[in-house]
C-alpha cells in the first residue's frame, strides 16, 4: 500500500549553537550529521533509526523527496532543513542543491499555534494532558550526545560523546527520540476536528520559501561595523576608568556608588533614569553618564547577530517564524529579529556606511557620533544581489484603517479615502480646530498622534504615559482630557469595543455563536473562537465567566503570559479588539504576499515588505498590488506606498 504520510523527529549533533546560528547555518556546518530519525508511517508504530550504524529504508527516503507524499513534524522546518542538507551530503541524486519543497510539509507546532496551545511539544502535551508525554530527561541526554564535550581527565580528552561512551544513556535518547513522534501523533489525534485551514498551510509554504531564499548580508561591512563597535567601546571603557577610578565603568554597583560619592542618588542606570539625571547633574559627571550610555549601547550586538546565523553565500536565513505569535497568528522575528531594528536618520547614510566599512575608528569618529551612527546603520548591512535591488513596500496605517472600517467610524474612513494625515485629523475632530502637519495649529498634531497610537484598544491615562505623552511635553493633567476627548471624536470605536465585548461574554456564558460587524464568536469544548473575515480563526483556550480587578464581570482563558508561562490571562472587549483588528491587519499582509508571490519576497515586517528585484522593477506595480483589498474585505480603504534602495532602509 504506497506511503499517504509520514511523522518524523530527528536528534543531531553538531559543534555551532543552534539558539545563536538558527537551523540554516546549523544544518549546513561540516561538523552537522543525523543522529536518529524516528518514522511513524500514516500513523502507524514508530521506528527509530540509529544512522550512526544503520541507513535509512529505500521506501522513506523516497518518501522524503515525494512532493504527493505528506511529512509531518513538531517545529517541521528543523526537520525539513536538516534532513535537505543531510540529503545533499549522503544522496546527492535524490537531492543536489536547495532544500526539500516545503509543499508536501506540515507542522504540528503551526496547528498547535493556530488553537492558541504553547509553541513547545512538552507545553501542549501538558496542557492537552496527553497520555504519553514527552521524556522530561531529554534536555540531559541532548547536552550529552548532540552538543560538544569538555575535554577532561576523565573522558580521555575527548570533544564529543558517542553511543559507545555510554550505551545505556543512548538506548534511553533512542526511547527519547521515538517518544517525541508518539507525542506528536498523539497531539494531532487531538487537535483532529479543528482542522487548519487549506489556505492558512498555503501561506505557511510561502512563508518556508521566504525563508528559505533569505536576505543577503553585506558581511564586509558587519565585520568591520564589529571591530570599530570593539575599539570604540575599548576606548570609552579607558575614558571612563581614567575619569572615575573605577575598575570596572561597566558594572552598575560601582557606577552607583561612584555617583553616590559625588552627590547624585539613583537606584537604576536605565535609559530613563540616565535621561532624568542629566537634567540636574555637573558636567563632569554627565561626561560619565554619556560616555557608560554609549558604552552599553546593545542594538550593535544585532551585527554580531548577523555573523552567527549568516550562510555561506552571504544570506540570513529562517528569520520569521509563521504563526510566531499565537494571539493573532502573526509572524515573529528571529535572530537578527528585523521586527525591532534602530530607525536611522543621517542625511548621509550611503557616505557613513562605505566609511564605517574601513574599519578606521579616528575617520569615524573624525565625522560622526560612532555608537549611535553603528545602531543607526544596522539596516543597511541588508542588501540585495549584485545587480539588483530592494524594493521596500508597506501599507498605511493599516491597524487604523481596519479598526476603522469594522466600526464604521465614517469621518476616518474618509480621511483614509481623501489620503489626508490621520494624526491632524483626529487632533481637529478632538479639538474642534483645524489642524496642519506643518501650518496652523500644527502643535496640536502630536497630541492627535499619541492619542490616535494609546487610544485605539481602550487605552487611558496609562497607555498615554506608555507611550512617552509625558517626555513628548504633555503635563498629567492633560492626559484625561485627552482620552475623554478621543473617545469622545470616535463613538463608533468605543462602540466597537462593548458590542464585541458583549458578544464574546454571550458566547461564553450560554455556550452559543454570536456575531457582531462581521466577525463571529462561538464557545465550544473547552474552546473560544473567533471567526475573521478571513475565514481564519482566533482561538482561546478554556474561556470561562471572571471578575476583574474592579470587581466586574470579565473573560478569562489559558495562554502565554508576559513571562512566557502558561497562566489564566483576563480579557475584555478592547483587548479583544486589538487582537482582532491586528490579526485581520496580519491576514491583509498575508493576502498581499500572496498576490506578489511572483516577486521574490526576502523579508517582512508587520506591515511592509522588502522585495530584491532586477534594476527595471516598477515600485508602482508592487504598490498598487498591495493596495488591492482582498475578496472578503473588498470595501476597506488600503493604501502602499514604497521606495527603492541599494541597501534596506527606512525611507
Amino acid at each position: 500500500m504506497p506511503i499517504k504520510e509520514l511523522s518524523i523527529d530527528l536528534e543531531t549533533y553538531c559543534e555551532v549553537d543552534l539558539r545563536k546560528t538558527g537551523i540554516y547555518r546549523y544544518a549546513e556546518d561540516d561538523s552537522f550529521e543525523i543522529l536518529l530519525i524516528a518514522v511513524s508511517i500514516d500513523s502507524g508504530p514508530v521506528t527509530v533509526y540509529d544512522l550512526t550504524k544503520e541507513i535509512l529504508p529505500h521506501e522513506v527516503l523516497h518518501a522524503l523527496v515525494d512532493d504527493t507524499i505528506i511529512k509531518w513534524a513538531f517545529n517541521a522546518s528543523f526537520e525539513r532543513i536538516c534532513l535537505s542538507n543531510w540529503l545533499k551530503k549522503h544522496h546527492p541524486k535524490l537531492l543536489s542543491e536547495g532544500f526539500l519543497s516545503p509543499n508536501s510539509w506540515r507542522c504540528s507546532m503551526v496547528w498547535s499555534a493556530y488553537l492558541g496551545l504553547p509553541l513547545s511539544l512538552e507545553g501542549v502535551g501538558t496542557v492537552l494532558k496527553l497520555k504519553d508525554q514527552k521524556l522530561k530527561e531529554g534536555g540531559g541526554l541532548i547536552r550529552y550526545f548532540c552538543l560538544p564535550c569538555k575535554p577532561t581527565k576523565v573522558n580521555g580528552g575527548r570533544t564529543r560523546n558517542y553511543p559507545n561512551h555510554a550505551p545505556d544513556k543512548w538506548l534511553a535518547f533512542i526511547d527519547y527520540n521515538k517518544r517525541d513522534v508518539e507525542v506528536e501523533l498523539a497531539i494531532k489525534e487531538k487537535l483532529r476536528n479543528h482542522p487548519v485551514p487549506d489556505f492558512v498551510w498555503e501561506e505557511y509554504h510561502q512563508d518556508q520559501v521566504i525563508n528559505d531564499r533569505g536576505i543577503g548580508i553585506d558581511v564586509d561591512f558587519v565585520k568591520a561595523a564589529i571591530a570599530i563597535d570593539e575599539e570604540s567601546k575599548a576606548k570609552i571603557q579607558e575614558e571612563l576608568k581614567e575619569l572615575t577610578g573605577l575598575e570596572k565603568p561597566n558594572s552598575v554597583l560601582q557606577m552607583i556608588g561612584w555617583l553616590r560619592e559625588h552627590g547624585v542618588t539613583t537606584d537604576s542606570l536605565d535609559k530613563k533614569a540616565v535621561k532624568e539625571l542629566l537634567k540636574a547633574v555637573d558636567e563632569k559627571t554627565a561626561k560619565v553618564l554619556k560616555l557608560r550610555q554609549q558604552a552599553a549601547k546593545s542594538s550593535v550586538s544585532k551585527y554580531q547577530a548577523m555573523m552567527n546565523c549568516v550562510c555561506k553565500d552571504g544570506r540570513a536565513r529562517g528569520m520569521f517564524q509563521f504563526y510566531g505569535a499565537n494571539r493573532t497568528g502573526r509572524w515573529a522575528g528571529r535572530l537578527v529579529q528585523l521586527q525591532n531594528l534602530p530607525q536611522n536618520h543621517l542625511l548621509d547614510l550611503d557616505e557613513a556606511r562605505e566609511i564605517f566599512k574601513t574599519g578606521d575608528l579616528e575617520a569615524t569618529e573624525l565625522l560622526y557620533d560612532t555608537q549611535d551612527t553603528l545602531s543607526q546603520l544596522i539596516r543597511t548591512a541588508f542588501v540585495p544581489r549584485d545587480g539588483k535591488k530592494f524594493i521596500v513596500c508597506d501599507f498605511s496605517a493599516i491597524e487604523a484603517r481596519v479598526l476603522s472600517h469594522l466600526a464604521s467610524e465614517k469621518w476616518r474612513i474618509r480621511v483614509f479615502e481623501q489620503s489626508k494625515d490621520i494624526y491632524c485629523m483626529s487632533a481637529s475632530q478632538m479639538f474642534g480646530v483645524p489642524v496642519e502637519k506643518h501650518g496652523q495649529n500644527s502643535d496640536l498634531r502630536q497630541k492627535g498622534k499619541i492619542a490616535e497610537l494609546a487610544c485605539g484598544y481602550g487605552g487611558a491615562i496609562g497607555a498615554l504615559k506608555a507611550m512617552g505623552a509625558i517626555d513628548m511635553g504633555l503635563n498629567e493633567e492633560e492626559l484625561q482630557p485627552l482620552v475623554d476627548s478621543w473617545r469622545q471624536a470616535n463613538p463608533n470605536i468605543v462602540l466597537f469595543w462593548w458590542d464585541v465585548d458583549k458578544a464574546v461574554k454571550s458566547a461564553v456564558k450560554f455556550q452559543e455563536q454570536t456575531e457582531t460587524h462581521g466577525i463571529q464568536f462561538k464557545a465550544r469544548k473547552g474552546m473560544l473562537f473567533i471567526t475573521l473575515p478571513s475565514g481564519r480563526k482566533l482561538a482561546y483556550v478554556k474561556p470561562k465567566m471572571g471578575e476583574n480587578q474592579f470587581g466586574g464581570e470579565s473573560v478569562t482563558y489559558e495562554g502565554t503570559g508576559t513571562a512566557k508561562r502558561w497562566e489564566r490571562l483576563e480579557s475584555y472587549g478592547p483587548k479583544f479588539v486589538e487582537n482582532i483588528v491586528q490579526a485581520i491587519s496580519r491576514d491583509i499582509l498575508a493576502y498581499s504576499m500572496k498576490q506578489l508571490k511572483d516577486f521574490k519576497i526576502v523579508g517582512h515586517i508587520h506591515d511592509e515588505v522588502i522585495i530584491e528585484c532586477d534594476q527595471d522593477q516598477s515600485l508602482d506595480k508592487i504598490a498598487s498590488l498591495m493596495g488591492v483589498a482582498p475578496d472578503w474585505m473588498s470595501d476597506i480603504n488600503l493604501r502602499a506606498d514604497g521606495y527603492e534602495c541599494l541597501f534596506y532602509q527606512k525611507d
